[in-house]
């Protein structure tokens, strides 16, 4: 489905990413871990158009990428979940999720996406008229995943979205990810929680100082001893 080929990407004179080249398939969960500062986030921008590689190829289902403008991205299928999550506070969950569905054909299949989301998430349900300022922190996660579901995309970008929350709403965080994944949604995720994100994972890349430097199954990453020492703490 997606596929990025040997990219490049620069901060006006300093380098981010070097040839960073990596494939996620129909229907996986792909992890990229990587400690802070290693490219994650550039990657993911470079994705979803909003920092353009100088040089090199991302391609969707096919179809270059790269340098096609962001809104048009999103239009083909890629729908990126920030970190932080950066919710419209002062408008009510329902207006938050709504704002998700901008495109013609997510307007087109917004109240049909609206009840998909809230059979996954009851709680945006009973809370769709409360501002999203005044939800707890995973509720304003799962909120910040169901804006993105409206888009009606075909690939889900999740940045960092264990940050900040209680080890149980991590728990739940990541069991939601295991089922939007079995419902059929392409996920690729980055994520500090190296443990979680590889076991749900089928396969992960290890991305430092800018590179990929290792690549494999979920499983293979998690017995990796580079990885258990740099990112596991054993």
């Amino acid at each position: 489905m997606l596929e990025v080929e040997k990219i490049n990407v620069f901060y006006d004179d300093a380098q981010a990413l070097w040839d960073v080249s990596f494939e996620v398939n129909q229907g996986e969960i792909v992890t990229l871990v990587g400690s802070n500062g290693a490219g994650k986030s550039t990657t993911l921008k470079a994705i979803s158009g909003l920092v353009p590689p100088s040089t090199g190829e991302i391609r969707l289902e096919g179809t270059r990428i790269d340098r096609v403008p962001a809104h048009r991205i999103v239009e083909m299928g890629i729908a990126q979940i920030p970190e932080g999550r950066r919710l419209w506070p002062g408008l009510s969950v329902r207006e938050n999720l709504e704002l998700g569905a901008y495109t013609k054909a997510a307007r087109a299949a917004r109240e049909e996406s609206m009840e998909r989301v809230f059979k996954l998430f009851p709680r945006l349900h009973e809370r769709q008229m409360q501002l999203a300022g005044t939800l707890s922190g995973g509720e304003q996660q799962m909120l910040a995943i169901g804006r993105g579901l409206l888009s009606k995309p075909k690939l889900l970008i999740l940045d960092e979205p264990s940050l900040g929350l209680a080890p149980f709403l991590v728990d739940e965080v990541f069991e939601t990810i295991q089922k939007i994944n079995l419902q059929g949604m392409t996920i690729l995720l980055v994520e500090q929680n190296v443990n979680y994100a590889l076991a749900i994972s089928n396969r992960g890349y290890v991305l430092e100082t800018g590179r990929i430097v290792l690549s494999g199954s979920g499983k293979e990453l998690l017995a990796d001893e580079h990885v258990k020492t740099a990112y596991l703490g054993f």
